[in-house]
Protein backbone atom coordinates (compact mmCIF):
# COMPACT_ATOMS: atom_id res chain seq x y z
CA UNK A 1 0.00 0.00 0.00
CA UNK A 2 1.11 3.25 -0.93
CA UNK A 3 2.11 6.03 1.25
CA UNK A 4 -0.45 9.72 1.47
CA UNK A 5 1.25 12.92 0.50
CA UNK A 6 0.90 13.96 3.62
CA UNK A 7 2.86 10.81 5.50
CA UNK A 8 5.86 11.28 2.69
CA UNK A 9 5.97 15.24 3.74
CA UNK A 10 6.01 14.00 7.23
CA UNK A 11 9.01 11.26 6.81
CA UNK A 12 10.97 14.06 4.68
CA UNK A 13 10.83 16.56 8.08
CA UNK A 14 11.73 13.74 10.63
CA UNK A 15 14.47 12.66 8.18
CA UNK A 16 16.12 16.27 7.59
CA UNK A 17 15.62 16.50 11.60
CA UNK A 18 17.63 13.62 12.38
CA UNK A 19 20.41 14.03 10.19
CA UNK A 20 20.74 17.44 11.54
CA UNK A 21 20.85 16.68 14.89
CA UNK A 22 23.14 13.19 14.54
CA UNK A 23 25.31 12.80 11.45
CA UNK A 24 28.84 12.24 13.04
CA UNK A 25 30.44 14.84 10.69
CA UNK A 26 32.24 17.27 12.57
CA UNK A 27 32.68 19.17 9.34
CA UNK A 28 28.72 18.66 8.65
CA UNK A 29 27.19 22.08 6.84
CA UNK A 30 23.60 22.04 8.21
CA UNK A 31 22.78 24.95 5.24
CA UNK A 32 24.58 22.74 2.86
CA UNK A 33 22.46 19.70 3.53
CA UNK A 34 18.94 22.06 3.97
CA UNK A 35 19.74 22.64 0.62
CA UNK A 36 20.05 19.21 -0.61
CA UNK A 37 16.54 18.56 1.00
CA UNK A 38 15.24 21.53 -0.89
CA UNK A 39 16.13 20.36 -4.19
CA UNK A 40 14.94 16.84 -3.46
CA UNK A 41 11.63 17.78 -1.87
CA UNK A 42 9.63 18.10 -4.85
CA UNK A 43 10.55 14.89 -6.03
CA UNK A 44 9.88 12.65 -2.90
CA UNK A 45 6.55 14.56 -1.71
CA UNK A 46 5.22 14.73 -5.67
CA UNK A 47 6.12 10.61 -5.53
CA UNK A 48 3.10 8.65 -7.65
CA UNK A 49 4.47 5.54 -5.44
CA UNK A 50 5.99 3.77 -3.08
CA UNK A 51 8.84 2.22 -5.23
CA UNK A 52 9.40 6.19 -6.34
CA UNK A 53 9.04 7.74 -3.09
CA UNK A 54 12.04 5.84 -1.97
CA UNK A 55 14.09 5.99 -4.92
CA UNK A 56 13.57 9.62 -4.65
CA UNK A 57 14.75 9.41 -0.95
CA UNK A 58 17.86 7.21 -1.79
CA UNK A 59 19.21 9.98 -4.14
CA UNK A 60 18.73 12.75 -1.51
CA UNK A 61 20.90 10.42 0.67
CA UNK A 62 23.23 9.85 -2.01
CA UNK A 63 24.05 13.69 -2.33
CA UNK A 64 25.38 13.78 1.67
CA UNK A 65 26.57 10.69 1.85
CA UNK A 66 26.63 7.83 -1.07
CA UNK A 67 27.56 4.79 1.51
CA UNK A 68 26.70 5.45 5.01
CA UNK A 69 23.25 6.90 5.49
CA UNK A 70 20.10 4.65 4.21
CA UNK A 71 16.22 4.46 4.47
CA UNK A 72 15.57 1.23 5.39
CA UNK A 73 12.25 -0.74 5.37
CA UNK A 74 10.83 -4.61 4.73
CA UNK A 75 10.89 -4.16 1.45
CA UNK A 76 14.61 -2.60 1.29
CA UNK A 77 17.00 -5.03 -0.79
CA UNK A 78 20.39 -6.04 1.37
CA UNK A 79 23.91 -6.77 0.65
CA UNK A 80 24.58 -10.17 -0.19
CA UNK A 81 26.80 -10.33 2.73
CA UNK A 82 23.96 -9.97 5.01
CA UNK A 83 21.03 -11.40 2.91
CA UNK A 84 22.25 -14.61 1.83
CA UNK A 85 25.88 -14.62 3.58
CA UNK A 86 27.55 -14.64 0.77
CA UNK A 87 29.60 -12.10 -1.21
CA UNK A 88 30.86 -11.68 -5.03
CA UNK A 89 33.85 -10.73 -7.32
CA UNK A 90 33.28 -9.64 -10.89
CA UNK A 91 35.39 -11.61 -13.33
CA UNK A 92 35.80 -11.60 -17.04
CA UNK A 93 34.41 -15.19 -18.64
CA UNK A 94 34.04 -15.63 -22.19
CA UNK A 95 34.92 -12.10 -23.00
CA UNK A 96 31.56 -10.83 -20.61
CA UNK A 97 31.40 -9.99 -17.36
CA UNK A 98 29.95 -12.01 -14.64
CA UNK A 99 29.04 -12.46 -10.89
CA UNK A 100 31.27 -15.07 -9.29
CA UNK A 101 30.73 -16.07 -5.65
CA UNK A 102 34.01 -15.88 -3.28
CA UNK A 103 33.17 -16.26 -0.25
CA UNK A 104 30.53 -18.32 0.76
CA UNK A 105 29.93 -17.75 5.00
CA UNK A 106 29.76 -21.15 6.62
CA UNK A 107 25.79 -22.19 8.12
CA UNK A 108 24.25 -19.40 5.75
CA UNK A 109 21.55 -18.94 2.97
CA UNK A 110 24.21 -19.46 -0.16
CA UNK A 111 25.94 -22.19 2.04
CA UNK A 112 23.04 -24.30 2.93
CA UNK A 113 21.60 -23.64 -0.58
CA UNK A 114 24.98 -25.79 -1.94
CA UNK A 115 26.53 -22.54 -3.32
CA UNK A 116 30.51 -22.90 -3.50
CA UNK A 117 33.18 -20.09 -4.03
CA UNK A 118 33.79 -20.01 -7.28
CA UNK A 119 30.60 -20.83 -8.68
CA UNK A 120 29.25 -18.05 -11.24
CA UNK A 121 25.71 -16.59 -10.91
CA UNK A 122 24.10 -16.88 -13.83
CA UNK A 123 20.04 -16.16 -12.80
CA UNK A 124 18.48 -14.85 -9.59
CA UNK A 125 14.47 -15.35 -9.73
CA UNK A 126 14.34 -15.84 -13.59
CA UNK A 127 16.47 -12.46 -13.89
CA UNK A 128 19.62 -12.78 -16.00
CA UNK A 129 22.36 -11.09 -13.78
CA UNK A 130 24.93 -9.27 -15.18
CA UNK A 131 27.55 -6.79 -13.44
CA UNK A 132 26.86 -3.28 -15.68
CA UNK A 133 30.60 -2.59 -15.18
CA UNK A 134 33.66 -4.43 -13.77
CA UNK A 135 33.68 -1.65 -10.35
CA UNK A 136 29.25 -2.42 -9.91
CA UNK A 137 28.40 -2.76 -6.47
CA UNK A 138 27.27 -6.74 -5.26
CA UNK A 139 23.87 -7.59 -6.48
CA UNK A 140 21.05 -6.83 -3.60
CA UNK A 141 18.51 -9.66 -2.46
CA UNK A 142 15.31 -9.23 -0.19
CA UNK A 143 14.69 -10.78 3.19
CA UNK A 144 12.65 -13.43 4.11
CA UNK A 145 12.40 -14.72 0.50
CA UNK A 146 12.63 -17.71 -1.54
CA UNK A 147 15.03 -17.10 -5.01
CA UNK A 148 15.85 -19.37 -7.15
CA UNK A 149 19.27 -19.17 -8.92
CA UNK A 150 21.11 -20.86 -11.65
CA UNK A 151 24.92 -21.34 -11.34
CA UNK A 152 27.83 -22.15 -13.46
CA UNK A 153 30.16 -24.63 -11.85
CA UNK A 154 33.42 -26.59 -12.68
CA UNK A 155 35.37 -27.49 -15.48
CA UNK A 156 33.69 -28.66 -18.07
CA UNK A 157 30.94 -25.99 -16.93
CA UNK A 158 28.00 -27.19 -15.87
CA UNK A 159 24.56 -25.17 -14.80
CA UNK A 160 23.54 -25.83 -11.18
CA UNK A 161 19.36 -24.75 -10.29
CA UNK A 162 19.73 -24.11 -5.90
CA UNK A 163 17.31 -22.33 -4.14
CA UNK A 164 18.13 -19.28 -1.69
CA UNK A 165 15.80 -19.13 1.29
CA UNK A 166 16.76 -15.76 2.88
CA UNK A 167 15.21 -15.09 6.69
CA UNK A 168 13.16 -13.26 8.43
CA UNK A 169 15.70 -10.06 9.95
CA UNK A 170 16.43 -10.92 13.47
CA UNK A 171 17.68 -7.43 14.08
CA UNK A 172 15.02 -4.68 11.99
CA UNK A 173 17.91 -2.27 12.50
CA UNK A 174 20.43 -4.58 11.42
CA UNK A 175 19.37 -7.02 8.92
CA UNK A 176 20.79 -10.35 8.06
CA UNK A 177 19.86 -13.80 7.89
CA UNK A 178 21.43 -16.20 10.29
CA UNK A 179 24.19 -18.44 10.09
CA UNK A 180 27.10 -19.40 11.82
CA UNK A 181 29.28 -17.06 13.23
CA UNK A 182 32.24 -19.03 14.91
CA UNK A 183 33.54 -22.71 12.64
CA UNK A 184 36.92 -24.00 14.60
CA UNK A 185 39.19 -26.45 12.91
CA UNK A 186 42.88 -26.78 12.02
CA UNK A 187 45.37 -26.43 8.80
CA UNK A 188 47.63 -29.11 10.51
CA UNK A 189 51.09 -28.38 11.65
CA UNK A 190 49.41 -27.58 14.85
CA UNK A 191 48.15 -24.53 13.18
CA UNK A 192 44.37 -23.59 14.93
CA UNK A 193 41.54 -22.34 12.37
CA UNK A 194 39.25 -19.89 13.34
CA UNK A 195 36.47 -18.35 10.96
CA UNK A 196 34.45 -15.64 12.31
CA UNK A 197 31.61 -14.86 10.03
CA UNK A 198 29.93 -12.23 11.95
CA UNK A 199 29.82 -10.54 15.38
CA UNK A 200 26.26 -10.95 16.11
CA UNK A 201 24.27 -9.26 18.59
CA UNK A 202 24.99 -5.67 19.89
CA UNK A 203 27.31 -6.61 23.01
CA UNK A 204 28.13 -10.19 21.78
CA UNK A 205 27.83 -12.33 24.94
CA UNK A 206 26.64 -15.29 22.93
CA UNK A 207 29.59 -15.46 21.07
CA UNK A 208 32.03 -14.18 23.40
CA UNK A 209 30.79 -17.44 25.61
CA UNK A 210 31.33 -19.57 22.60
CA UNK A 211 34.59 -18.39 21.95
CA UNK A 212 35.58 -18.89 25.30
CA UNK A 213 35.01 -22.61 25.22
CA UNK A 214 36.93 -22.87 21.71
CA UNK A 215 40.05 -21.17 23.39
CA UNK A 216 39.65 -23.37 26.41
CA UNK A 217 38.79 -26.86 24.54
CA UNK A 218 40.52 -27.42 20.98
CA UNK A 219 42.32 -24.36 21.27
CA UNK A 220 43.94 -24.35 24.73
CA UNK A 221 47.21 -25.21 23.57
CA UNK A 222 46.98 -23.85 19.87
CA UNK A 223 50.52 -22.94 18.94
CA UNK A 224 49.60 -21.04 15.64
CA UNK A 225 46.75 -19.42 14.86
CA UNK A 226 44.42 -18.11 11.49
CA UNK A 227 41.95 -15.57 12.01
CA UNK A 228 39.37 -15.89 8.91
CA UNK A 229 37.85 -12.56 8.57
CA UNK A 230 37.40 -12.35 5.06
CA UNK A 231 33.56 -11.53 3.97
CA UNK A 232 32.50 -10.99 7.55
CA UNK A 233 30.19 -7.60 7.62
CA UNK A 234 31.19 -6.42 11.13
CA UNK A 235 27.91 -6.68 13.90
CA UNK A 236 28.26 -5.99 17.52
CA UNK A 237 31.01 -4.85 20.16
CA UNK A 238 31.83 -9.24 20.54
CA UNK A 239 34.88 -8.93 19.05
CA UNK A 240 36.49 -7.31 21.47
CA UNK A 241 36.28 -11.28 23.12
CA UNK A 242 38.47 -12.15 20.64
CA UNK A 243 41.00 -9.08 20.49
CA UNK A 244 41.48 -10.19 24.18
CA UNK A 245 42.77 -13.73 23.00
CA UNK A 246 45.25 -11.93 20.97
CA UNK A 247 47.12 -10.85 23.59
CA UNK A 248 47.89 -11.58 27.67
CA UNK A 249 47.61 -7.63 28.40
CA UNK A 250 44.96 -5.00 28.91
CA UNK A 251 45.49 -2.44 25.59
CA UNK A 252 43.38 0.33 24.86
CA UNK A 253 41.77 0.04 21.34
CA UNK A 254 40.22 2.84 20.31
CA UNK A 255 36.92 4.80 20.55
CA UNK A 256 33.97 6.46 18.77
CA UNK A 257 33.60 9.74 18.84
CA UNK A 258 30.56 11.66 17.73
CA UNK A 259 30.19 15.24 16.31
CA UNK A 260 29.74 17.02 19.61
CA UNK A 261 33.30 15.30 20.92
CA UNK A 262 35.16 16.59 17.67
CA UNK A 263 33.95 19.86 17.84
CA UNK A 264 34.59 20.36 21.46
CA UNK A 265 37.77 18.63 21.51
CA UNK A 266 37.37 16.37 24.49
CA UNK A 267 40.23 14.07 25.91
CA UNK A 268 38.91 10.59 24.28
CA UNK A 269 40.58 9.25 27.35
CA UNK A 270 38.02 10.69 29.84
CA UNK A 271 34.90 8.74 28.28
CA UNK A 272 33.55 5.92 30.04
CA UNK A 273 35.55 2.02 29.60
CA UNK A 274 34.32 -0.82 27.84
CA UNK A 275 36.79 -3.36 28.62
CA UNK A 276 34.76 -6.68 29.15
CA UNK A 277 31.95 -8.20 26.98
CA UNK A 278 29.75 -9.31 29.80
CA UNK A 279 29.47 -13.38 29.90
CA UNK A 280 25.64 -12.78 31.60
CA UNK A 281 22.83 -11.32 30.78
CA UNK A 282 22.32 -10.31 34.35
CA UNK A 283 25.01 -8.17 33.48
CA UNK A 284 22.82 -5.68 30.52
CA UNK A 285 21.14 -3.53 33.40
CA UNK A 286 24.14 -2.43 34.97
CA UNK A 287 25.90 -1.99 31.35
CA UNK A 288 22.84 0.59 30.31
CA UNK A 289 23.25 2.62 33.48
CA UNK A 290 26.57 2.76 32.74
CA UNK A 291 26.49 3.52 28.84
CA UNK A 292 22.77 5.01 28.53
CA UNK A 293 22.77 7.87 25.88
CA UNK A 294 26.07 7.87 25.14
CA UNK A 295 27.80 7.29 21.67
CA UNK A 296 31.13 7.69 22.55
CA UNK A 297 33.38 5.02 24.36
CA UNK A 298 36.75 3.52 25.07
CA UNK A 299 37.61 -0.06 24.50
CA UNK A 300 40.37 -2.13 26.69
CA UNK A 301 40.98 -5.62 26.01
CA UNK A 302 40.44 -7.82 28.54
CA UNK A 303 43.78 -9.04 29.75
CA UNK A 304 42.97 -12.35 29.44
CA UNK A 305 46.51 -13.67 29.67
CA UNK A 306 49.22 -15.76 28.29
CA UNK A 307 49.06 -17.78 25.12
CA UNK A 308 51.05 -20.03 22.78
CA UNK A 309 49.35 -18.70 19.68
CA UNK A 310 51.14 -15.01 20.76
CA UNK A 311 53.01 -13.46 18.21
CA UNK A 312 52.31 -16.64 15.91
CA UNK A 313 48.74 -15.04 14.30
CA UNK A 314 47.77 -14.55 10.89
CA UNK A 315 44.37 -12.72 10.41
CA UNK A 316 42.71 -12.95 6.90
CA UNK A 317 40.70 -10.36 5.48
CA UNK A 318 39.42 -9.14 2.12
CA UNK A 319 37.58 -6.58 0.22
CA UNK A 320 34.36 -7.59 1.65
CA UNK A 321 35.67 -7.01 5.78
CA UNK A 322 34.29 -4.36 7.04
CA UNK A 323 33.04 -2.68 10.32
CA UNK A 324 33.40 -4.72 13.62
CA UNK A 325 35.91 -7.32 11.79
CA UNK A 326 37.52 -4.17 10.77
CA UNK A 327 38.63 -2.74 13.80
CA UNK A 328 39.94 -6.39 14.86
CA UNK A 329 41.97 -6.58 11.95
CA UNK A 330 43.39 -2.73 12.83
CA UNK A 331 44.48 -3.41 16.48
CA UNK A 332 46.04 -6.57 15.58
CA UNK A 333 48.09 -4.99 12.64
CA UNK A 334 48.59 -1.63 15.14
CA UNK A 335 50.16 -3.20 17.79
CA UNK A 336 51.81 -6.36 16.03
CA UNK A 337 50.27 -8.87 17.56
CA UNK A 338 48.93 -10.91 13.72
CA UNK A 339 50.49 -11.00 9.79
CA UNK A 340 47.52 -9.43 8.19
CA UNK A 341 47.06 -11.20 5.09
CA UNK A 342 44.63 -10.82 1.72
CA UNK A 343 43.39 -7.65 0.12
CA UNK A 344 42.57 -3.88 1.48
CA UNK A 345 39.57 -4.01 3.62
CA UNK A 346 37.18 -0.93 2.19
CA UNK A 347 37.13 0.80 5.43
CA UNK A 348 33.91 0.87 6.66
CA UNK A 349 33.66 1.53 10.29
CA UNK A 350 31.62 4.25 11.55
CA UNK A 351 29.12 3.51 14.32
CA UNK A 352 25.10 3.93 13.16
CA UNK A 353 22.02 4.20 14.58
CA UNK A 354 18.23 3.47 13.26
CA UNK A 355 15.81 6.08 14.15
CA UNK A 356 12.52 5.43 13.27
CA UNK A 357 10.44 7.45 10.98
CA UNK A 358 6.76 5.59 10.99
CA UNK A 359 5.06 4.14 8.23
CA UNK A 360 7.19 1.34 8.09
CA UNK A 361 10.49 3.43 7.32
CA UNK A 362 14.29 3.77 9.26
CA UNK A 363 16.43 6.00 8.75
CA UNK A 364 20.19 4.55 9.22
CA UNK A 365 22.53 6.87 10.18
CA UNK A 366 26.13 7.33 11.33
CA UNK A 367 26.77 8.88 15.02
CA UNK A 368 30.03 8.12 15.62
CA UNK A 369 33.45 7.72 13.53
CA UNK A 370 35.87 5.27 14.91
CA UNK A 371 39.60 5.93 15.95
CA UNK A 372 41.95 3.38 16.71
CA UNK A 373 44.21 3.88 20.45
CA UNK A 374 46.93 5.35 18.43
CA UNK A 375 44.46 7.98 16.62
CA UNK A 376 44.12 6.66 13.33
CA UNK A 377 40.59 6.51 11.35
CA UNK A 378 40.18 4.06 8.43
CA UNK A 379 36.89 5.17 7.83
CA UNK A 380 36.76 5.68 3.78
CA UNK A 381 40.60 4.37 3.63
CA UNK A 382 40.88 0.48 4.77
CA UNK A 383 43.40 -1.63 6.07
CA UNK A 384 46.25 -2.38 3.68
CA UNK A 385 47.77 -5.85 4.53
CA UNK A 386 51.18 -6.88 5.22
CA UNK A 387 50.86 -9.42 2.60
CA UNK A 388 48.50 -8.64 -0.06
CA UNK A 389 47.36 -11.46 -2.95
CA UNK A 390 44.58 -11.16 -4.58
CA UNK A 391 41.90 -14.31 -4.70
CA UNK A 392 42.32 -16.97 -7.25
CA UNK A 393 38.97 -17.25 -9.62
CA UNK A 394 40.79 -20.43 -10.62
CA UNK A 395 42.47 -22.00 -7.73
CA UNK A 396 38.21 -21.68 -6.29
CA UNK A 397 36.97 -23.64 -9.30
CA UNK A 398 39.20 -26.31 -8.30
CA UNK A 399 38.69 -25.72 -4.92
CA UNK A 400 41.79 -24.33 -4.07
CA UNK A 401 42.14 -21.21 -1.32
CA UNK A 402 45.08 -19.40 -2.41
CA UNK A 403 44.93 -16.77 0.46
CA UNK A 404 44.49 -19.62 3.10
CA UNK A 405 47.78 -20.91 1.43
CA UNK A 406 49.43 -18.00 2.26
CA UNK A 407 48.53 -17.53 5.81
CA UNK A 408 49.82 -21.01 6.50
CA UNK A 409 53.30 -20.13 4.82
CA UNK A 410 53.30 -17.33 6.81
CA UNK A 411 53.01 -19.22 10.25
Amino acid sequence: MDITKAQRSTILTKIEAIVSEKYFDPAFDKAAWNAIVSRHRSTIVESGNTEAFEKAVGAMLAELSPKTLGLLSDRTPINPRNAINASFSIQTISKALRWVFQDVLPGGVAARAGVRPGDVLLTAAGKSMTPPAASAAEPPFEMHHTIPITLARGTPVKEVSLVLKTGTPKYKDNPYSDLTALTAGSQGNGISYLKVSLFPGKIGIDFANELDSIFRGRFASADRLIVDLRGNPGGGIGGLALMSYLTPDRLPVGYSKNRQMAQAHDNPFSLPVFDKVPRSKLAIPGLALKFMGKTSVFLYTEALGKRSHHGRTAILVNEHTTGAAEMLAQFAQENKLATIVGTKTPGRLVSRSASKLGFGYRLIVPVAAYVSAKGTQIEGKGITPDIDIAWSFPDAMEDRDNQLTAAIEVL
